[in-house]
């Protein structure tokens, strides 16, 4: 069996998933959406550049306006010029709230990051 972490170089990360309380989870795929749909201005077009049906990043989106009570993403409806989505004030403070978070625990971690790195390149 081969070792994928050949190179000691390659890159470990933490990536959290944040639970508060029974209705709001917080994790890679939610805060990788909301970004896009921030560059994008379009859920179609986060999801197409994702690579993730329409349907599942709304549902993402959804689960996070439903949680927060509020919306993280704010849609207007096609018209002559299309529809598209604004990523809110709330969209823009969770994305640099986990931005933060997945960054401290990345610095406060790295020796035990790289005790799993060493065990992934002996296995």
């Amino acid at each position: 069996m081969t070792s994928l972490f050949k190179d000691k170089n390659k890159v470990i990360l933490v990536k959290p998933r944040v639970y508060i309380g029974d209705t709001i989870s917080i994790g890679p795929g939610k805060i990788e959406i909301l970004r896009q749909v921030g560059n994008l201005h379009s859920i179609s077009s986060a999801a197409r550049a994702l690579g993730m049906p329409y349907k599942r990043a709304w549902l993402l989106i959804d689960t996070l306006n439903q949680g927060f009570g509020k919306p993280v993403i704010e849609t207007t409806t096609g018209g002559k010029k299309g529809g598209g989505a604004v990523i809110t004030r709330l969209g823009q403070d969770l994305i640099n709230c986990y931005d933060a978070l997945e960054k401290s625990l990345n610095q406060k971690t790295k020796d035990e990051l790289n005790a799993l790195r060493a065990l992934a390149e002996f296995s």
